[in-house]
C-alpha cells in the first residue's frame, strides 16, 4: 500500500506569468490541479499576485476563477513610488508573504512545489529543505 504525499503548491503568479509569456505558452491551472491531485493529497494550492490599480487590464477574472476552482488566492496592492528621477514606479513583490506561508505550512505537508519565474525564491527552497520538507522549484 503506497502512502499519498501531502502536497502544497505555491504559485508566484506575476513572475510565473511573465516567464510563461516570454516562452510563449499559457498555464492551464485546471490541469495543474488535476495532475497534483492524481499524484497524492493536494492540501493547498496558493496563488500569489500583486494588483496594479489603473493598469489598463484586470486580473480579477483570473483570481475569481482560481478561487472558485480551489486555489487560495492572496493579493497585494502594488505600491507606487518616485524613482528619484520623476518617474512613477511600482513595487511589485509578494515574495515575503509567500515565503512566510510556505515556512508555516511546511510541518504539515510532505512536499512543497513552488512555481515561479524568479530565482529570488531560491533561499526559501533551501530553507524548506533544511527543515526536512522536500521542495522543488519549477521555473519555465
Amino acid at each position: 500500500m503506497s502512502t499519498l504525499l501531502k502536497t502544497a503548491l505555491f504559485i508566484d503568479g506575476q513572475n510565473l506569468h511573465s516567464a510563461a509569456k516570454a516562452l510563449g505558452f499559457d498555464i492551464d491551472f485546471k490541469r495543474l490541479l488535476a495532475e497534483f491531485n492524481k499524484r497524492g493529497s493536494l492540501l493547498r494550492a496558493y496563488y500569489y499576485t500583486v494588483i496594479v490599480e489603473d493598469a489598463g487590464h484586470s486580473i480579477r477574472p483570473l483570481t475569481d476563477w482560481l478561487t472558485y476552482n480551489g486555489f487560495t488566492v492572496l493579493t497585494k496592492l502594488a505600491r507606487h513610488y518616485d524613482d528619484g528621477e520623476g518617474r512613477r514606479t511600482f513595487k511589485r513583490n509578494i515574495g515575503v508573504e509567500l515565503s512566510v506561508d510556505a515556512l508555516e505550512i511546511a510541518k504539515h505537508v510532505d512536499q512543497i512545489v513552488l512555481f515561479s519565474g524568479d530565482g529570488d525564491l531560491q533561499p526559501l527552497v533551501e530553507a524548506l529543505q533544511r527543515r526536512g520538507c522536500p521542495s522543488r522549484s519549477y521555473r519555465p
